[in-house]
């Protein structure tokens, strides 16, 4: 055993080794050259082949200075921006004193006019800025570069967005600017505990992503657990926070969402300040907010502009139509084929008198009448703007007429469908949820009756009582029951009554069992005290 031991040490000693001589070597060839010709050199052998790479030579007017040398990208870096406070700053004649050794230190503090300016020794850290539209300066005999914030802004006016509207409350929306995003997050909450976290994500792309979050009262578990996760993100290309959503969720098979987002800034604002954590992504006006739990598709930032009965009254709706949408067509199929019982006779013969001329079953008739609809929406959401909406109600129109004097469907199917599908669309974040449902449910309900629709009702509820965001129950504060976090839940307490505290997360041990999250994600497991 002594024995095992020993070599166990030994050979972690030598791996020991060999990591750190790798590491030493690896800085040692991505270290900055003294020798400018060779950084550019570099530079050109790296980003040579692409047309709008730049760089240009530059003699100071300065006293026995040698040739300085700038590089940046055209149309990322802005060239008036360059020229007038980095070019024109160096060829100027009124130079501050200064000797060999502090010339780095000179251009840096006294001679460029910009904001933002870093010194780098590293060849990575300079690629990777110029290709983010910064400007990147070489002095001769310095073994490091500086780095100066020349950025082209270019970015959408910001605008209401057409997937949250509202009737009261702000029409500001996000656009795909992560900086003008943050400023939109910024502006609403003007606290120095707001902490803004940057890592660049991806294979190839190496996309800018930030978490924000209030420290204090964010879960330092979650927000390290998310760090984890977006770290452990190295073979896909990230191109929009949907991509980051599949590849950091609990459950990537599941139903149902468990992260939420949003292109409106007070409903991630709001999320912020009760303890969530925000993941902005640059090119994509939609942020992520987690943890996300099933009761917040019903809530609505609007509700706590209005009164708290109407937002309560309203938010019942919100959960009613959950359960038509999903229900109704399951149930006209059950009671109409297995329970007539349950029907009154008048609407039974009405029913049976509507179905004689249908030549299919009305299983069948219910799934192609919903599948015709599925048809519809997408055509309309996916055809230009100004003929989508007139296209899709027309057709619905024609279609749905047609189909009934052609006997090909019954009027009371239609009836069903269009109230399935009216209902469908209030709960929009709950959009796959529901799509998926009630296909399950019809399919059970056609099959078994009530009785199949209770057992899929109880896969369902089964389902979902077991996933967990990021260490927190689904479905909580009713599984299990928080007794603070009631108040704000199916109905909405009066504001005098909720607190502006961040929310009581009950965070559990859990074992992640194929989460398709990708390979080397570590997820920590925390019980709060």
């Amino acid at each position: 055993m002594i024995k095992k031991m020993t070599l166990v040490r030994k050979l972690n000693f030598f791996n020991t080794s060999s990591a750190l001589q790798a590491k030493r070597l690896y800085a040692q060839i991505n270290t900055i050259d003294m020798d400018v010709q060779r950084n550019l050199t570099y530079l050109v052998k790296t980003l040579g082949q692409s047309s709008d790479f730049r760089y240009r030579e530059i003699e100071p007017a300065f006293p026995h200075a040698t040739s300085i040398f700038i590089s940046y990208l055209f149309g990322m870096a802005s060239e008036d921006y360059i020229n007038s406070y980095i070019v024109k700053a160096l060829l100027q004649t009124n130079f501050p004193p200064y000797s060999s050794a502090n010339l780095f230190s000179v251009v840096k503090k006294q001679i460029l006019n910009v904001a933002a300016v870093k010194e780098t020794y590293l060849k990575d850290v300079v690629i990777d800025s110029i290709l983010l539209g910064k400007t990147v300066i070489f002095l001769p005999g310095f073994n490091k570069a500086l780095v100066a914030e020349s950025q082209e802004i270019n970015t959408r006016q910001i605008e209401e967005p057409d997937t949250e509207a509202n009737v009261r409350g702000s029409r500001e929306g996000f656009t795909e600017d992560i900086t003008l995003n943050t400023k939109l997050i910024r502006k609403r909450i003007r606290n120095s505990g707001l902490t803004l976290e940057d890592m660049n994500i991806g294979k190839h792309a190496k996309t800018v992503v930030r978490l924000i979050y209030m420290k204090g009262l964010a879960d330092k578990h979650i927000v390290h657990e998310v760090k984890q996760r977006l770290k452990s993100i190295k073979e896909v290309d990230i191109l929009e926070s949907g991509y980051i959503e599949q590849l950091i969720e609990d459950y990537p098979y599941s139903l149902f969402p468990t992260i939420a987002n949003s292109e409106k800034p007070d409903k991630v604002v709001g999320k912020i300040l009760k303890g969530r954590v925000a993941i902005l992504c640059e090119g994509t006006p939609f942020v992520l907010t987690l943890p996300h739990l099933f009761i917040e598709n019903f809530q609505v930032h609007e509700d706590y502009s209005s009164k708290f009965y109407i937002s309560s009254l309203v938010r019942l709706f919100r959960i009613i139509s959950l359960f038509l949408t999903v229900l109704t067509p399951a149930l006209f199929v059950a009671v109409s084929t297995f329970h007539q019982e349950m029907v009154p006779s008048v609407f039974l013969v009405t029913i049976a008198a509507s179905e004689e001329r249908v030549p299919f079953p009305l299983f069948l008739e219910a799934m192609v009448m919903i599948f015709l609809f599925e048809l519809l929406k997408e055509a309309g959401v996916r055809m230009p703007r100004p003929i989508g909406s007139a296209v899709t109600i027309v057709g619905a129109l024609i279609l749905g007429e047609a189909a009934v004097q052609a006997g090909v469907v019954s009027a009371p199917m239609v009836i069903v469908v269009a109230l399935t599908a009216i209902t469908g669309f209030i709960v929009s974040s709950l959009n796959s949820v529901i799509v998926l449902s009630r296909f399950l449910l019809l399919f059970a309900g056609g099959l078994f009756g009530f009785f199949g629709i209770l057992m899929g009702g109880i896969v369902l509820l089964a389902h979902a009582c077991s996933l967990r965001s990021f260490g927190v129950p689904y479905l909580e504060p009713f599984g299990p029951i928080v007794l603070s976090e009631l108040k704000d839940s199916i109905i909405r307490s009066p504001l005098q009554k909720l607190k502006s505290n961040p929310e009581h997360f009950i965070r559990e041990d859990y074992e992640q069992h194929n989460s398709g999250k990708p390979s080397g994600s570590s997820t920590t497991n925390h019980k709060d005290g």
